[in-house]
């Protein structure tokens, strides 16, 4: 099981990471900025670790751990419903008019940070870091070269 240090460290970790993310949509003036990026970060990282707490939890002896783990998965439900949960919000940031579809960078970037969270949330400080130098360093290239979502919804007929 997890020790409160390493649980403490992956948050950390996930705020930290949740924050560069959020840090280049501020720079922009994109809503879902710092707070809201260490918020799906964090949180993440905090069903992740849940997760992979629960057998330690719920096991009536040590020696029934590995069994637990072996014959029920639903622990990783909770990590598998985090994506769920995350589209809500996401969906609920996409908004769509007569002339075009507002959100939708910034709903895939709160997707992507839930995502980074659970990387934080399971251990994988390495690949987490890499894939918030890479999403963030896109996401401002992309924007430095002026190339954005220009998607218009179809007019009826």
């Amino acid at each position: 099981m997890l020790d409160f240090s390493q649980m403490i460290f992956r948050l950390v970790l996930a705020l930290i990471l949740g924050a560069a993310i959020g840090f280049e949509r501020e720079l922009s003036g994109k809503e879902a900025g710092v707070r809201t990026s260490m918020m799906v970060s964090a949180g993440a990282a905090i069903f992740s670790v849940i997760a992979l707490t629960l057998p330690y939890l719920v096991a009536p002896s040590p020696e029934q751990i590995p069994e637990i783990i072996a014959r029920n998965g639903g622990f990783l439900a909770v990590i598998a419903n985090i994506v769920v949960g995350i589209g809500f919000l996401g969906a609920g940031i996409i908004l769509k008019t007569e002339e075009r579809v507002h959100g939708l960078t910034t709903a895939a970037v709160i997707w992507v940070t839930a995502g980074i969270g659970v990387l934080a949330g399971l251990g994988l400080a390495i690949f987490a870091t890499t894939a918030t130098i890479f999403i963030a360093g896109l996401l401002y290239v992309l924007r430095k070269l002026g190339v954005t979502d220009r998607i218009r919804p179809e007019i009826n007929r």
